[in-house]
């Protein structure tokens, strides 16, 4: 069972046991009786699950990063949130849409649930939108027939030795402001070009030769959307096993 469904299933019962003491239990109770300890635990945790249903459903979701899929954006250990009411207010659990409040827009870093294997949720950049052709040749991305135009820079010093040399760090301007992303020039990337279905979204990892993304599996249905990553709230360095201090608090593009 999913954690939203876990999540659901307590407020439900909490919920339940509260209603039926406050409009039938109770007003049979003595003076003196003392509440079942049931009705007392009931009625603790009832508004504090509701609570973390509501935030995590309608406002924001942690997630953390278990893969190098994202790099150099995110990185394994970092701890994330999510808009969740970026791309439409959903129902906890069924996941239909209540409330249209947006779209994915191309660049955006995106939490879904995976097509293939819809209780797994991924992370990745929304490269095509609804309608657009989008290809890839030669480590080279096209939108509707536009090369999106690339430029080498320099790799932090703090990026040396945990990367191999010949990864290339290089500035995509896929939107106004752009993102980095790393090239493998000995390794062969999956080439290309599809048309994007109405509905449908083309996602790639920033990381572009170590990407399980739309290249392989095809585009994002509306429906499995889940929001926009937007905040590094923690990281932790599970090699080095300590807080990564310059990773907390730092926006994502």
């Amino acid at each position: 069972m999913s954690f939203p469904a876990i999540m659901v299933l307590l407020v439900a019962i909490t919920g339940l046991i509260w209603l039926v003491d406050r409009f039938w239990l109770a007003p049979k109770r003595k003076v003196n009786d003392s509440e079942p300890a049931i009705v007392e635990y009931a009625k603790s945790f009832f508004p504090i699950l509701l609570l973390v249903l509501v935030i995590r459903s309608f406002i924001a979701e942690p997630f953390r990063i278990p893969s190098e899929s994202m790099l150099p954006t995110l990185h394994v250990g970092d701890f994330i949130l999510v808009n969740k009411f970026s791309y439409g207010v959903r129902l906890p659990v069924i996941n239909t849409k209540i409330l249209d409040t947006g779209s994915p827009e191309r660049g955006d870093v995106m939490v879904f649930r995976y097509p293939k294997q819809p209780e797994i949720d991924y992370i990745k950049r929304v490269i095509g939108l609804p309608g657009d052709k989008v290809g890839y040749f030669n480590k080279t991305l096209y939108i509707n027939g536009q090369e999106v135009k690339t430029e080498l820079v320099d790799k932090p010093s703090e990026m040396l030795g945990t990367i191999a040399p010949r990864v290339q760090l290089k500035h995509e301007f896929l939107d106004a402001d752009g993102h980095e992303i790393f090239l493998d020039p000995q390794r062969h990337s999956m080439e290309g070009e599809v048309t994007v279905p109405e509905g449908h979204y083309f996602v790639m990892g920033d990381n572009r030769d170590n990407s399980n993304d739309s290249r392989v599996w095809g585009t994002v249905p509306e429906e499995n959307l889940v929001g926009k990553a937007f905040f590094v709230w923690m990281s932790w360095d599970w090699n080095q096993g300590g807080l990564v201090w310059s990773r907390v608090g730092s926006s994502i593009n």
